[in-house]
C-alpha cells in the first residue's frame, strides 16, 4: 500500500476523532432542574439514597400537582465522573478513608460538581444533611443563570415597560403585551400545554402596611386580578383560598423585597395554577414595585415553567434617579 492509499484509509478515522474532540469541548447543556448522582447501587438503594431523594427530590411547594425539586439521574460509581457530561450539576457520593465535602465549579458556567465522601454510611448521611441546603441554592442559582443567559440572546422590545416603570427585564421573545394601563402591564406567552404570564405594576409606598405583609400582598393581587379574565363571563383571577401562600424576605437588585408563592384560581371558572410574586420596596421612586409570574398548564408539569418566570423576574434592573 503506497502513502496515498494509506492516507485515504486513515483520513475518515482522523475526521471522526476530530469531531469527537470538538463535541466533547462543547459547553455543558442539559435539561432544566436535572442533576446527576454518581453513587454505588448499594448506597443508592439504602439509607444514603433515601436521604438524597428526601433532600433533592422533595415536592416543590406551591404547584397544583406534586413535582420533585430536581429530577435525579443516578449512575453507578464505576463510571468515570467525566463521562456524565449532560448535566449542569453532578453529585459524587462514595465511601472513602476520610470525610470530605467539596464543591468544584467549572469555568464553563454553569457547571458544578459536589463531592461527598464519608468513612461510613452515617458519615455520608451527616455530610448530606449539613450541606444540602447550600447545594440546593447553588444548583438553583446556576439554573436561573443559565435561563437568563439563554433569554438574553433574543429579548422582547421593552420600551413600554422601561418608560412606564423605569426598569429593565430580560423578557425573551414569545411574550406579547395583553394589556397595559397607567400603572399595570400584563404580558403573556402561549405554550403547547397552556400559557405563562408576567405582571408588572406599582402602588404607592405609603399604602403598604408592614404589620401584615402577606395580607397586603393578597389584597394587592386580588385588586389587580380583575384585569385577568377567564373563559367564562364574570370571571377574575384571585389568590387561591385552600392554602396559605408561602412568604419570605429577600433582596432584588439590591433592594428589600417580599417573595410570595402560592396558587391562583379563576373565580366562576375552573382555571388554576401557581404564581410567584415579588413586591420590591423601591424608595427611590416612592413605590412598591410588583413583578409577578404565573402559569396555566393543566395536567402538565409546572416546575420548570415557574423557574423560567423566576429567572425573568430576578433579572430586574431598576433605574436610578
Amino acid at each position: 500500500m503506497n502513502k496515498t492509499h494509506f492516507l485515504l484509509v486513515i483520513l475518515p478515522f482522523l475526521l471522526v476523532s476530530c469531531l469527537k474532540t470538538e463535541k466533547q469541548s462543547q459547553p455543558v447543556s442539559g435539561k432544566t432542574n436535572t442533576i446527576s448522582v454518581i453513587i454505588d447501587d448499594q448506597l443508592w438503594y439504602g439509607e444514603v439514597g433515601d436521604t438524597i431523594r428526601n433532600k433533592f427530590a422533595s415536592p416543590v411547594w406551591g404547584l397544583t400537582q406534586e413535582e420533585p425539586l430536581f429530577t435525579i439521574n443516578q449512575y453507578p460509581a464505576r463510571l468515570l465522573e467525566g463521562f456524565v457530561t449532560d448535566s449542569r450539576s453532578i453529585i459524587v457520593v462514595k465511601k472513602a478513608a476520610t470525610d470530605k465535602f467539596e464543591i468544584i465549579r467549572s469555568k464553563k458556567l454553569p457547571h458544578n460538581t459536589f463531592r461527598i465522601y464519608g468513612k461510613s454510611v452515617d458519615d455520608i448521611i451527616c455530610n448530606i444533611e449539613l450541606n444540602s441546603a447550600q447545594m440546593i441554592k447553588i444548583i438553583r442559582d446556576a439554573e436561573i443563570e443559565k435561563i437568563q443567559q439563554d433569554n438574553s440572546k433574543s429579548l422582547l422590545n421593552q420600551a413600554i415597560i422601561k418608560n412606564k416603570f423605569h426598569l429593565e427585564l430580560q423578557i425573551p421573545v414569545g411574550y406579547e403585551y395583553m394589556l397595559h394601563k397607567k400603572n399595570f402591564i400584563w404580558l403573556k406567552k402561549n405554550i403547547i400545554s397552556g400559557n405563562t404570564s408576567l405582571l408588572v405594576y406599582e402602588i404607592p409606598l405609603k399604602s403598604f402596611k408592614k404589620s401584615n405583609v402577606v395580607a397586603d400582598i393578597v389584597k394587592m393581587r386580588d385588586s389587580v386580578g380583575g384585569y385577568i379574565k377567564g373563559r367564562e363571563p364574570n370571571t377574575r383571577m384571585i389568590t387561591g383560598e385552600a392554602y396559605a401562600p408561602y412568604f419570605t424576605n429577600t433582596v432584588l437588585d439590591g433592594k428589600k423585597a417580599y417573595e410570595t408563592k402560592g396558587s391562583w384560581e379563576m373565580k366562576n371558572d375552573f382555571m388554576a395554577g401557581p404564581f410567584i410574586n415579588y413586591a420590591i420596596v423601591d424608595e427611590t421612586h416612592n413605590r412598591i414595585l410588583v413583578i409577578e409570574g404565573f402559569c396555566y398548564s393543566p395536567s402538565n408539569q409546572e416546575r420548570d415553567l415557574m423557574l423560567d418566570l423566576e429567572a425573568i423576574i430576578k433579572s430586574v434592573k431598576i433605574d436610578k434617579k
